[in-house]
């Protein structure tokens, strides 16, 4: 894959300029590569990500993180200008991990990785500090622009992700919407069966999902509906008549 530095001129020198290297300069050595940081918990997809990173010279991968705790961990320690980050990850949620990571290091660059298109996720990770959001399926030429759009001082969204913040945007506020009307579909059906008692495990065997994204749709349901344990859970649930109890009208 040919770099986004080779393909367009224009973007070599902004980033000449910004890394201060004279002109008539040439080589690897004489420029400044982004220093870029792979959060998430899956390796082979963090391989993949780092061979499309390595493959464009004005980028160096110096580090991955597993975990949110670690990421924030190698974030410090490294000082990375770009930090690709996960939403759902063990030990710490990715704009968790945001927050912790800009309070020391300010001047990173995070930009969001995931699978998750949900508008309130979106949003909250921007508020958490990312200054960019991808979702997974995005071209490789889309996340190498991305990289060197943050890292230069600009903010990035995939087309799909621009979308949805655009409608959001653009949705007259005077609507009448529940909290109940913005889960999806498949929230709905993690709470009912939450409600009837049922573990994230056998939710996840129920429904055909992995242990972890059952565990990120209970997450952000419970955030969603502001609801902070399992009975205030069952509680909300029977008050929308998603569950009843014998004897109980």
């Amino acid at each position: 894959m040919r770099s986004l530095a080779r393909k367009d001129p224009l973007a070599t020198a902004e980033i000449r300029r910004a890394n201060h290297v004279p002109n008539g300069v040439e080589g690897k050595a004489a420029l400044k590569k982004i220093r870029v940081l792979i959060c998430d918990d899956h390796a082979l997809f963090r391989e993949g990500i780092r061979a499309i990173l390595n493959s464009d010279p004005a980028l160096e991968v110096i580090g991955q993180a597993e975990d949110g705790k670690k990421a924030v961990d190698e974030a410090l320690r490294l000082h990375p200008d770009v930090v690709l980050m996960d939403v759902s990850m063990p030990a710490m949620i990715g704009y968790e991990a945001i927050r912790e990571i800009l309070k020391i290091e300010p001047r990173t660059r995070i930009l969001v990785l995931t699978m998750y298109e949900e508008e309130d996720i979106i949003r909250r990770c921007l508020k958490s500090g990312a200054v960019g959001y991808l979702v997974k399926d995005t071209p490789a030429t889309h996340l190498l622009e991305a990289v060197h759009r943050v890292y230069e001082g600009g903010q990035y969204l995939s087309p799909r992700v621009l979308k949805k913040v655009v409608t959001e945007y653009t949705q007259d506020e005077t609507a009448p919407q529940t909290r109940y009307d913005t889960l999806s579909a498949r929230e709905r059906e993690v709470l009912k069966l939450l409600a009837e008692g049922f573990s994230v495990k056998d939710i996840a065997s129920q429904l055909n999902l992995s242990v972890k994204t059952a565990e990120a749709h209970k997450y952000n349901l419970m955030r969603k509906l502001d609801l902070h344990d399992r009975t205030e859970l069952i509680k909300y649930a029977l008050s929308k008549k998603l569950i009843q109890f014998p004897g109980l009208d």
